[in-house]
């Protein structure tokens, strides 16, 4: 019975299938690996924090997070009203993590299948090939921590043709008022909402009348994410704080040479961007001149005008975010908010233009092994470039990447737990009692194990702090030319930094060897507050640095070899 109905059902296939290819994953258990930049040494914390310290919903102007920055203000953080929060209100960090995914791909996967249903592939027996594309599209590597931002922009897009056609059902407005609280307006709501603006007024344009409907669709998308945004609104409008972001300055940041820019477009437009899906767009293109000759062939009308249109505003999309940096140096002066918000982030929408054009040449094919081998070719794309499903399928094979630990090493809560407990016995001061920076090693960590850090990777905080933080690091910073640029024309990562690290944020057990001379200001560290530096790295002469090693801990099971210094007492 069961089989009869799989076998009557491909979206059933599709959904096994994608349960099937998530089980590396899930398996593993702490084990599992989760994706490291920018998502578990920054994002994941934060949701983590909120649930903990029932933060999440109070927007209150005096409202700080104390793990963090010695009190973030809460209103820098990401929102409450999110279903991601939601998932770390009810469940610790990895289930909630993992959760959360399961949820954003089931979402993309049924998003999409509904789309190529009522729209691209209506037939009868297309139901395979659309099941097929959802499944694809299912498994991009995107960032799940951003919720459905990418993976649910399919049911967005039918849910405003739908009110362009009638509006007579109800669903449309429900998907519009609820995308917000499942997504990120900064990241990736913005360059919805104009996609969606675009997608009408060229429809209106052609079809010569106005979707009042739709357009009011897009109004209330608007007006939700306004009130799920409520804390950056409220943090802008109130001036409740200066942030850091204003003194950005990505010209320095990054050479704006025509090689780098055209180098970026051509990454842009065959790769993608990490944060929005990273996948190599060479079987789609190979699909392209494939089916328009099966068309000519068979004497089959070829969407060629549709196609030609769509291809151009992606290289237009790639083109601009290649060129952004020439672009800003033209237009930040006239308009100084290009400093903070970064507008080139429309490659948000380049993954599922890309995905439309692809269906748009599929379904010219006859349906064959010529369909079958580019979805299946395309699947194992998007399989092998995400990373967290190729690490995860490594890991349970017994070959695991050194250099990129799982959850359970990179978290290393035992070990975390021996420095905490070897601190309060020094001591009698608990985690909550004390501040601490990292060095060689992401604050998030420390994070995620109870310890409040004066230091940490956050895309808004006051602009005053990262002053009061820079005194700490200033002597490092006068070393290395690149890390000063780094901190002071960006500045998102306030962490500890040495020179003799450069870059290197994540400094494995016997990975580095320990740190000749490392240049920190002690009483500029002791006026934030801060106690202790956890450092994966060893210092050669701790007390020219005001330092003082209290604890030496390692543990076969953690990626991590801390040494905690406490910052010598002032001599009377």
């Amino acid at each position: 019975m069961l089989f009869r109905r799989l076998k009557s059902s491909p979206l059933l296939w599709a959904l096994a299938a994608l349960g099937v290819l998530l089980l590396p994953l899930l398996v593993l258990g702490p084990e599992s690996y989760i994706t490291i930049d920018d998502n578990l040494d920054a994002e994941v914390s934060v949701p983590y924090l909120l649930a903990r310290t029932n933060t999440a919903l109070d927007y209150g102007a005096q409202t700080v997070v104390p793990q963090i920055m010695n009190g973030l203000p809460r209103n820098a953080l990401r929102p409450g009203l999110s279903l991601t929060v939601a998932c770390f209100e009810l469940l610790p960090p990895l289930p909630a993590y993992l959760l959360n995914m399961v949820l954003v791909r089931l979402a993309g996967l049924l998003g999409m299948y509904a789309l190529l249903r009522r729209w691209l592939l209506p037939a009868s027996d297309q139901r395979k090939l659309a099941a097929a594309v959802a499944l694809v599209w299912a498994l991009l590597p995107v960032y799940s921590i951003y919720g459905v931002s990418v993976l649910g922009q399919p049911t967005v897009l039918l849910a405003l043709r739908e009110l362009r056609l009638s509006g007579r059902t109800g669903w449309p407005w429900l998907v519009l008022l609820l995308f917000p609280l499942w997504s990120s307006l900064v990241l990736a709501g913005v360059f919805v909402l104009a996609g969606a603006a675009a997608y009408l007024a060229g429809a209106d344009w052609l079809q010569r009348r106005l979707s009042w409907r739709a357009w009011m669709g897009v109004g209330l998308l608007a007006l939700s994410s306004a009130v799920v945004e409520f804390p950056l609104l409220y943090s802008l409008l109130s001036h409740q704080f200066v942030p850091h972001r204003v003194e950005f300055d990505l010209l320095q940041l990054a050479p704006a040479t025509l090689a780098t820019q055209v180098r970026s477009t051509v990454q842009l437009a065959m790769l993608g961007q990490y944060h929005s899906s990273l996948f190599f767009r060479g079987v789609m293109l190979l699909t392209l001149p494939l089916a328009w000759w099966q068309a000519r062939r068979r004497d089959r009308a070829f969407p060629g005008r549709l196609v030609v249109g769509l291809l151009g505003v992606l290289l237009v999309l790639a083109v601009f975010g290649g060129f952004y940096l020439s672009f800003l140096r033209v237009a930040q002066e006239a308009v100084p908010p290009l400093r903070t918000f970064n507008l080139s982030r429309f490659h948000f929408l380049t993954p599922l233009l890309w995905l439309v054009v692809w269906v748009l040449a599929l379904r010219t094919l006859p349906a064959g092994w010529q369909r079958a081998v580019l979805v299946a070719a395309q699947l194992l794309v998007v399989l092998v470039m995400n990373r967290e499903w190729t690490l995860n399928l490594r890991q349970l094979l017994g070959q695991p990447v050194a250099t990129e630990p799982n959850y359970q090493q990179f978290v290393a809560p035992r070990l975390f737990s021996r420095v905490a407990h070897s601190i309060q016995r020094q001591s009698g001061l608990r985690p909550a009692q004390y501040r601490v920076a990292c060095l060689g090693l992401p604050p998030a960590v420390a994070q995620l194990n109870g310890f409040s850090t004066l230091d940490s990777y956050q895309n808004n905080y006051p602009l005053p702090y990262k002053h009061q933080f820079r005194m700490v690091v200033a002597g490092e910073l006068a070393k290395d030319e690149l890390l000063r640029t780094y901190f002071d024309a960006w500045g998102n990562r306030c962490y500890l930094m040495a020179a003799e690290l450069g870059k290197n944020f994540r400094v494995g057990a016997g990975q580095h060897p320990p740190l000749q001379n490392f240049a920190f200001d002690a009483a500029a560290f002791r006026g934030l507050g801060g106690r202790y530096v956890v450092s994966a790295v060893a210092l050669v002469r701790p007390a020219r640095s005001g330092l003082q090693l209290v604890g030496d801990f390692a543990d076969p099971a953690a990626y991590w070899h801390l040494f905690v210094y406490e910052v010598a007492p002032i001599c009377p």
